[in-house]
């Protein structure tokens, strides 16, 4: 064993010196390690800083405000800010340049108000256009505030006690503590955590495999006394470096890139320390040397860097869509989740942003269905090596 682990010891270090060399691998953990942090927490600050500055405004888009003076001085006592719809709201709405719905009032309407009677206004926006679509809801409510006032107003007038169209009092009450709530917002983090960690073990992995066969330094390795299965490791051992760095780096980006969170409700939310990125990265080894050994599998049956990485988008769409699986699943966390690899893991992570407990048998079941995918890569690696050799 000492033998062995004697010759892929210098197969690791000359992949791994020649791995971080490579620009492409160098640039790939530049940008999906180190700055994938940062700039999804702009991205997502931008936008929610958005939503907070039009909920701030308080502005109400009316077209034909004239017909219902007291709308609008309702809306006026709600400390709402009135402006006219510009005449094609229509078009503007389709093509969303008008970023708030348009309450639309007919003809009308005070003197179908004054004889008790429900005169009818739209709510007009465009579901392609988002900003106004979010806008909706609180235009919805505010003119359900005035409907409950002037009920109120009338039943007074006749004496009636506005209390008697109660028959139940509705209290809400969210059982979900602070943590489960915050984890809602941060549940983007495992996914671009591991959409990084695989594109970053992703050149690392071809280049070492079908880049060395198409630049003809393969066959000068295999005629060395190694065993195939030294060279095997070495090289893995240098792809799953590579890989678990990037997973190291991704998540210790998130810690810092919380500074850039111009939203305080937002940075009050967005619940992710040292603890969570610590837990984040164990999770996350054993899954890159399993992607590392697939990515090599993969690669290993072809001769160019080119045809490499046309095969591997196969494997590329399927980590990509596996973690939409818990999206679409709305019935919870089922328990073939963990001996799934990815999905287990995006399972295990968002289980850590809840601040919930993790039982060991949870932890141990994705730890070995890795590492019985990487064995199993690893031993079809070595298998192709020695066909290779052979020729």
């Amino acid at each position: 064993m000492t033998a062995f682990a004697a010759a892929a010891w210098p197969v690791y270090l000359k992949e791994l010196v020649d791995a971080l060399r490579d620009r492409r691998t160098l640039l790939t953990v530049l940008l999906s390690s180190v700055a994938v942090g940062p700039f999804v927490l702009v991205l997502v600050s931008s936008l929610v800083g958005g939503f907070e500055k039009r909920a701030e405004a308080r502005v109400v888009v009316v077209a034909g405000g004239e017909h219902a003076p007291t709308l609008l001085n309702y809306f006026a006592r709600q400390t709402y800010a009135v402006r006219a719809a510009p005449a094609d709201y229509e078009a503007q709405l389709r093509a969303s340049r008008l970023g708030d719905p348009v309450l639309v009032v007919a003809g009308g309407f005070e003197a179908g108000l004054r004889a008790g009677e429900a005169p009818l206004v739209e709510v007009v926006s465009a579901a392609s256009n988002q900003r106004a679509s979010a806008g909706v809801g609180a235009l919805v409510r505010l003119l359900r505030g005035f409907n409950q006032e002037q009920a109120t107003l009338r039943l007074a007038l006749r004496g009636v006690a506005p209390g008697l169209l109660e028959a139940v009092r509705v209290d809400e009450r969210d059982l979900a503590d602070a943590a489960a709530r915050a984890a809602q917002l941060a549940a983007m983090v495992p996914f671009f955590v591991l959409m990084a960690m695989l594109y970053g073990a992703l050149n690392a992995a071809l280049d070492t495999t079908a880049g060395e066969r198409e630049r003809g330094s393969l066959e000068p390795l295999l005629m060395t006394p190694a065993p195939r299965g030294a060279i095997v490791l070495g090289k893995w051992g240098a792809v799953a470096s590579v890989a678990m760095l990037i997973a190291v780096l991704s998540c210790l980006s998130f810690l810092p890139g919380q500074w850039l969170l111009r939203s305080e409700a937002l940075a009050a939310m967005f619940r992710f320390g040292l603890r969570e990125a610590a837990w984040f990265v164990a999770l996350l080894l054993p899954l890159a040397g399993a992607l590392s050994a697939l990515l090599m599998a993969l690669a290993i049956r072809c001769r160019t860097f080119k045809e490499a990485q046309a095969n591997s988008t196969v494997l590329l769409l399927l980590v990509s869509l596996l973690p939409l699986v818990s999206v679409f699943n709305q019935e919870g966390e089922a328990p073939w989740h963990l001996w799934l690899p990815v999905l287990a893991q995006t399972a295990l992570m968002g289980r850590v942003l809840k601040g919930e407990a993790l039982p060991a048998a949870d932890l141990l079941l994705p730890v070995l269905v890795c590492a019985a995918l990487a064995a199993t890569a690893l031993a079809y690696v070595a298998q192709r090596l020695r066909h290779a050799a052979l020729r």
